[in-house]
């Protein structure tokens, strides 16, 4: 029996194994069906502290996951298909039929961003496509975005876009927004941004380049199509915690996201803690998600002390 089984490789997982590690609880870490999150698809990390020159998404991952391996975490290339939660020792299922047993579990299966489903967006992610204008807004300083959405998530993009873009586009597919008043009448008012309503995006271009150069529109009302000269296209559409196979094991909000408890990784099952992007909706960021990890492992590690008092 385990002390601690991680589920999950982004920078909330590899964090928490490094500090169960350290902590001589010699943790068991599951990658998942995409091992590094969504790290892996970025091209160039510039925000993470400690890496002034930047580097690239894949390569901080590997870093990660030799620095736990180097305290003595265990990294399993499988992912969890069913969890059993409901006595003690905690149950996991891997997807190659193999059960393990846990005193405790730490969530940090991440998000995913939602996109736009097609073929040349998936070819050009990282590569002017993007999901994060925190993350991504740097790099397209005095360019043309598209930003595609109507909610809140899609106008706070567009407007922190605004700091760096020369020209943005927000397509909609509706002739209204469903973001707040104040985000819209933000948005609205930008001398930057301008909307193409009733429309949505049905290719982007550049693949044979390697690169955004714009993307073709559809306006669905009159059935026009046009194309868009541009160097990035953001997909503001919103995110899918990877929370199904805990659905009905642990309390989800109506999002799906995994529920904490105020200042804690606690989870509603007592010896289960949470923490990264499948609990954030909020901050998204890998450095956020890496001090969530931190927590979730410094919380195992103190009810694991608790139980044995």
């Amino acid at each position: 029996m385990e002390k601690v089984i991680i589920i999950g490789s982004g920078p909330a997982g590899y964090t928490a194994a490094i500090y169960a590690a350290r902590a001589n609880l010699a943790p068991v870490l599951f990658q998942g069906p995409e091992p590094g999150g969504q790290l892996m698809t970025t091209s160039d990390v510039e925000n993470y502290p400690g890496f002034p020159k930047g580097l690239l998404g894949p390569e901080m991952m590997e870093l990660f996951r030799e620095q736990a391996e180097r305290f003595g975490t265990k990294v399993v290339e499988a992912a969890i298909k069913a969890v059993d939660f409901s006595t003690s020792p905690f149950k996991v299922t891997a997807d190659d039929n193999n059960t393990y047993e846990s005193q405790t579990v730490i969530i940090s299966t991440g998000a995913c961003a939602k996109r736009l489903g097609l073929e040349n967006e998936k070819k050009l992610y990282g590569k002017g496509v993007s999901a994060c204008a925190t993350c991504d807004g740097f790099f397209f300083k005095d360019k043309t975005v598209v930003v595609v959405g109507g909610g809140d998530t899609a106008m706070e993009e567009s407007l922190f876009l605004t700091r760096f873009a020369a020209k943005e586009y927000v397509v909609h597919r509706r002739d209204s927004l469903r973001a707040s008043k104040i985000m819209q009448d933000r948005a609205l008012q930008h001398p930057k941004i301008e909307f193409l309503w009733d429309s949505v995006v049905l290719d982007v271009l550049g693949a044979e380049v390697n690169r955004v150069t714009g993307v073709v529109i559809k306006n669905l009302k009159t059935g026009e199509r046009r194309e868009i000269a541009c160097e990035g296209v953001f997909a503001a559409i919103g995110h899918e915690p990877n929370t199904k196979v805990f659905e009905g094991k642990i309390e989800l909000d109506k999002k799906r996201y995994v529920v904490t408890r105020p200042g804690s990784t606690a989870t509603s099952v007592e010896g289960v803690f949470a923490g990264g992007d499948c609990v954030d909706h909020k901050y998204r960021q890998a450095v956020t998600a890496a001090g969530m990890g931190c927590m979730a492992a410094m919380d195992a590690e103190k009810w694991l002390e608790a139980q044995e008092a």
